[in-house]
Order: C-alpha cells, then sequence, then structure tokens
C-alpha cells in the first residue's frame, strides 16, 4: 500500500500541474469569442492568423476580436484601428501578400480573396467613429 502511494501522488501532482498549465489554452480553444490586445501574449499568439500579425499597425491605438459563430461554422478574427479612416497601407500590404481585391461585396466594406478560398478579408471604416476594421473570415460551410 505505502508503495503505492509513494507512485501515485507524484503522478498526480504532474497530472495537475499539467493541467493547470493547459487549462488557459483549453479555455482558449473552446471560446466563443475573445477581445484582446497585442500585449495580452497568450491570446495574442493563439487567436490572431499571420495575415493580421503581419498587417500594418496604421493607428497607434488598435484591439482584436475573436468569434466562433457556430451556426454555419465561421471563426472572424478582427483588428479595429482607431483615430484613423485611411485604408491606403492596409490595401497595399495585401496587394503585395498576394490578395485580390472583389466586387461582389456589400456596400460597407471592401472584400479581399487570397489562395485559401475558405477565407474572406473584409475592410471597413465607421466614418462616424473614425475606425477601420479589418475582418478575416473563415467559412467552414
Amino acid at each position: 500500500m505505502r508503495k503505492s502511494l509513494k507512485v501515485l501522488i507524484p503522478i498526480f501532482i504532474v497530472a495537475i500541474a499539467a493541467l493547470a498549465c493547459t487549462w488557459p489554452y483549453i479555455r482558449m480553444e473552446f471560446a466563443g469569442s475573445a477581445h484582446y490586445t497585442e500585449q495580452n501574449k497568450r491570446e495574442y499568439n493563439f487567436y490572431t492568423p499571420d495575415i493580421l500579425k503581419k498587417m500594418p499597425r496604421i493607428s497607434c491605438r488598435y484591439d482584436f476580436d475573436f468569434a466562433n459563430i457556430t451556426g454555419p461554422a465561421t471563426h472572424v478574427y478582427a483588428i479595429k484601428f482607431y483615430d484613423t479612416v485611411d485604408t491606403h497601407r492596409i490595401n497595399n500590404y495585401l496587394a503585395s501578400a498576394g490578395y485580390k481585391q472583389q466586387n461582389e461585396c456589400d456596400a460597407e466594406s471592401v472584400c479581399w480573396h487570397g489562395s485559401n478560398p475558405l477565407e474572406i478579408i473584409y475592410v471597413g471604416v465607421l466614418r462616424g467613429e473614425k475606425t477601420v476594421i479589418v475582418q478575416v473570415v473563415y467559412n467552414f460551410t
């Protein structure tokens, strides 16, 4: 009995430590949404697609959002730039990254398509709020 306790207690401690270390990632994996900044390193590295990580920062004030829309199986990643309405650098960046601007988008945004058929990038401006929103949408249906 004593030998089995000596073996089980360290295994139990290691299991608890492993769960404690991985719990934040488990929560992020099953999250329905998130709002974070670049300083929130864990969330930034987990949620943010490379296209948004490399996007030019057109304003000093910006933040990120993630939404997991379960109905149509869609993931939406967004960056919001405040105090600006200029999308010129973003458009140039997307064109240089191989994305093509599309005409079939809604009137409020400019759509971009790349080589991934599941991905659409929307670039929109909220003029009244002086905010630029770039959304990367992955539609899995």
